[in-house]
């Protein structure tokens, strides 16, 4: 029985690609997790695969904050060794972030084989550091690569849930009527600054005969503070799937966990990047998208500011008009988007599992 340690923490970028190769494991595979207490894995990660939490975290911040963080790192990967003699583990595989220090550092001491994917047109800190103690590197998106030149990295593209894999009806609880539906989504964690800017355009939107579904995440003190009967304003929805395959615009951060959930759906979009992620990864993911004719870049502004505003109409109005086909943009741009889909990403990284064990 094959013994595979996890390591994805943090936000939905790095657990659900994790998690949709778990799932998507033949059932005699044995699945240990690494998470960090008190993240989004305590929620996320089903109760049949144990859940061992370390205290671990990234090196930002003061000298002293760094020197604790160091040692937090020395403890965690001999906690990750001893997982390892107990569990006899056999494999690690990890989605990068700081949770995967110290299972590859930990997996490198003690002779185990680790499959490292990052889904960043940027590869994370970790990644570019580490790489190179990794049996195999795999990243999401193909321009990563150049950020990877001690390792030579296999494209096998980002997994995704279950879920977007098959058709999903709309949300019984969206708007009813025939106005093009818009969602809004900020990530896992939400985003306020985005929030702000997309509440400016609901009136062009909603006045349209738009039906929008913005989801906040549970952070933001102005949810539902406009009230419309085609609005619909939540923290989260489960039900992504359904609303992506079915919507006409999405407006979303640019993470690479949303980006393949985009193009899996063949959903056109917006790309509103997260200006302060690290290393501009988010720009860099939107750029590799819009690129290919898939997205279109709006920079985080302030919300008076008619950026936002005037892109969305340019994309919207033909629709909302009922133009001819040849002039929605909307159309060209959900062939974009599907084409950066790609084929299993989830059973190409098995065969790799399978390969290094």
């Amino acid at each position: 029985m094959p013994r595979l340690l996890i390591a994805a923490s943090g936000t939905g970028g790095h657990i659900f690609p994790a998690l949709s190769v778990a799932e998507a494991l033949p059932n005699h595979w044995s699945v240990t997790w690494l998470g960090v207490a008190n993240r989004l894995e305590s929620k996320l990660i089903p109760k049949h695969f144990q859940l061992i939490r370390l205290k671990v975290g990234g090196l930002q911040g003061n000298w002293l904050r760094k020197i604790i963080r160091l040692i937090e790192l020395v403890i965690s990967i001999r906690t990750v060794r001893q997982i390892i003699v107990d569990q006899r583990i056999d494999i690690i595989f990890t989605t990068g972030g700081y949770i995967a220090a110290p299972a590859i550092l930990g997996g490198s001491l003690c002779g185990i084989p680790v499959v490292l994917h990052d889904s960043n047109a940027i590869p994370g800190r970790v990644t570019r550091l580490l790489g190179r103690f990794c049996r195999v590197v795999a990243i999401g998106i193909p321009t990563a690569k150049h950020f990877l030149s001690h390792c030579k990295p296999i494209f096998t593209g980002t997994p995704v849930r279950a879920e977007f894999l098959t058709p999903q009806a709309l949300p019984h609880w969206v708007p009813p009527g025939k106005g093009p539906i818009i969602v809004v989504m900020g990530g896992s964690q939400g985003a306020i600054g985005l929030n702000r800017m997309v509440r400016r355009i609901f009136p062009l939107l909603l006045s349209n005969g738009c039906r929008v579904i913005h989801l906040t995440g549970n952070n933001d003190e102005e949810a539902c503070q406009f009230a419309h009967p085609n609005l619909i304003e939540k923290p989260f929805a489960n039900e992504i799937p359904g609303l992506l395959q079915n919507a006409d615009l999405a407006i979303s951060r640019a993470g690479a966990g949303s980006l393949s959930e985009l193009a899996i759906c063949g959903t056109p979009a917006i790309l509103i990047p997260f200006p302060d992620a690290a290393d501009q990864h988010q720009e860099a993911n939107a750029r590799f998208a819009a690129a290919h004719g898939a997205a279109v870049i709006v920079h985080q502004h302030n919300p008076e500011d008619r950026t936002l505003n005037n892109c969305v109409w340019r994309l919207i109005k033909p629709r909302i008009n009922k133009l001819e086909i040849n002039m929605d943009p909307l159309l060209e741009m959900k062939e974009c988007m599907k084409n950066l889909s790609v084929n299993n990403p989830e059973g190409q990284l098995i065969e790799l599992l399978l390969m290094v064990r």
